[in-house]
């Protein structure tokens, strides 16, 4: 398979210097409640946090038992279980989100924030989130919109040359996408996704609105108008809750963790855990286990 390019936070501060020191109290808050109204009667047994970065929102998933954080970036990773400490509850894996590492049907549940903004091939990636959910699980996906207020106005006046009502992504920085809700919602269904629930999600995320109005009153506002997105979708971010199509399976059996793993190289699902690494039985190809973090890049 072509391997895509990633973009690649190792040893970016974005954490601090984003989320901590840059003002986005506001964003983060906004999006703590439409996780919750989102997962509020979700519960399971294992769930995939993709692009999971520093952790920013992993206690938020409360309703699983096990948390898989992948992401591309082992410096990320680090800084996570730096947060979240050394629980057997997560798990972390460093990983390509084109090439997932796990067997099929193993999650039945899965997120994606702030992640498919950064990919080439999003369908792609799609495909791969569907091939390890199991059937009537849940997958909670957040994109940047392009048909947002703020890109419409821009494009009437005659200040952004890119057409926000078109399907087609556009690349407005190196690696970061806006996507249209249409072609989102057809990604979805293509992969074997039903959307269950939409979202419309920072509405006020404007410099001189989080400077001049109470955070708390910006914050009660986008509350209450997240639950718009069932009728429209006019904001920077959009949230989804999707089934993933099929019967809803039983129980996830018990499984040793080696077990839910599948070789890269060769395809074999189930490896064997090593001293700090895991191998495949079928090709010999093993993977190695950094600082409590799985490696399969």
């Amino acid at each position: 398979m072509e391997r895509l390019p990633v973009c690649d936070y190792e040893g970016s501060d974005y954490q601090e210097t984003f989320w901590e020191q840059g003002g986005r109290e506001y964003e983060d808050r906004v999006e703590a409640i439409a996780l919750r109204r989102l997962l509020s009667s979700q519960t399971g047994e294992r769930l995939l946090e993709l692009g999971a970065g520093a952790g920013r929102n992993t206690p938020r998933y409360g309703g699983y038992r096990q948390i898989f954080l992948l992401d591309y970036s082992l410096t990320q990773l680090q800084k996570a279980r730096q947060r979240l400490g050394e629980q057997p509850r997560f798990v972390y894996i460093a990983a390509d989100v084109y090439r997932l590492p796990f067997r099929r049907q193993v999650f039945d549940a899965a997120t994606m924030i702030r992640t498919l903004h950064h990919l080439v091939e999003p369908q792609r990636a799609l495909q791969q989130v569907a091939a390890v959910l199991q059937p009537g699980a849940t997958f909670i996906l957040e994109f940047a919109n392009k048909r947002n207020l703020k890109a419409i106005l821009r494009y009437w006046l005659g200040r952004q040359r890119w057409n926000p009502f078109t399907p087609e992504m556009v690349e407005f920085a190196p690696l970061n996408f806006d996507f249209h809700p249409r072609t989102v919602a057809q990604w979805l269904k293509e992969s074997g996704f039903v959307i269950e629930r939409r979202l419309t999600v920072s509405h006020f995320r404007l410099g001189w609105l989080k400077r001049h109005v109470p955070l708390s009153w910006l914050v009660a506002a986008d509350a209450l108008l997240q639950w718009s997105g069932e009728y429209w979708q006019l904001t920077p971010s959009v949230f989804i809750r999707a089934r993933r199509e099929g019967r809803a399976a039983p129980p996830l059996e018990e499984k040793e963790l080696p077990a839910l793993f599948r070789c890269l190289e060769c395809g074999h699902e189930g490896l064997t855990g090593v001293e700090n690494a895991l191998r495949c039985p079928a090709c010999g190809k093993a993977w190695p286990l950094r600082d409590g973090i799985y490696d399969f890049r």
